[in-house]
């Protein structure tokens, strides 16, 4: 059994209410058990990236899977990859994103929780004409003057110069690093990072309006 799979199942059957036990079927794919819920059939992967050709292998391989999780936590997602997969109505994300999905019966349809808001919001803002998502946490966004911008999502608590400056490298430029984490603020440092590299740090606050001046 591949460690991933193991430390899923350990996760899963420490259910203290019992409403959740978990077993593996076959390689990487397991089967989650929650009372009152769909039963849950999920491919785990330890895949660093997570592209449109692994996503295809796992779904040719286990057609029937409800959802493909991405166990590692720097694990990233293709566009392609989380296209293909909605797709084809199988969930995708991180452990937590199958956990909740699972308990709350919505596998099949379920998104990584992390950028969740985020995906929903940037398409409801009235002056956004298009959304193209290149990776799980970088959107090319077009606008309804047909400015085209290009924008990373940041998670952290309090992301530094290293968080803008690691979405740079991996990612390549951005115009807007965009802080998603409702609770904090980026440093100074990361800001100052923005100012070298040539992209603005904004928290969800400031997106719209800053949006509106382009």
């Amino acid at each position: 059994m591949k460690w991933q799979v193991k430390y899923a199942l350990e996760n899963l059957n420490k259910d203290v209410v019992g409403r959740c036990t978990a077993e593996c079927v076959q390689n990487d794919v397991i089967k989650i058990v929650i009372k009152e819920q769909p039963d849950v059939l999920a491919a785990i992967s330890d895949a660093y990236t997570i592209s449109k050709e692994i996503a295809n292998q796992y779904v040719q391989e286990n057609p029937n899977i409800d959802f493909l999780c991405g166990y590692r936590k720097e694990c990233v997602w293709d566009g392609e990859a989380i296209s293909y997969l909605q797709k084809n109505n199988i969930g995708w994300g991180n452990f937590g994103t199958l956990h909740s999905a699972a308990l709350n019966g919505n596998a099949n349809v379920a998104e990584q929780k992390i950028f969740a808001f985020a995906n929903r919001l940037i398409r409801q803002y009235g002056i956004v004409d298009k959304v193209d998502r290149e990776f799980d946490r970088v959107f090319q966004v077009t606008l309804k003057n047909r400015h085209t911008i290009r924008i990373g999502l940041i998670p952290d608590y309090e992301p530094t110069s290293d968080n803008v400056r690691s979405l740079w490298k991996t990612f390549g430029p951005v115009h807007i690093a965009w802080n998603i984490n409702p609770s904090g603020n980026p440093c100074a440092t990361a800001l100052e990072a923005g100012e070298d590299l040539g992209c603005k740090v904004l928290k969800t606050e400031g997106m719209k309006s800053y949006l509106q001046t382009l």
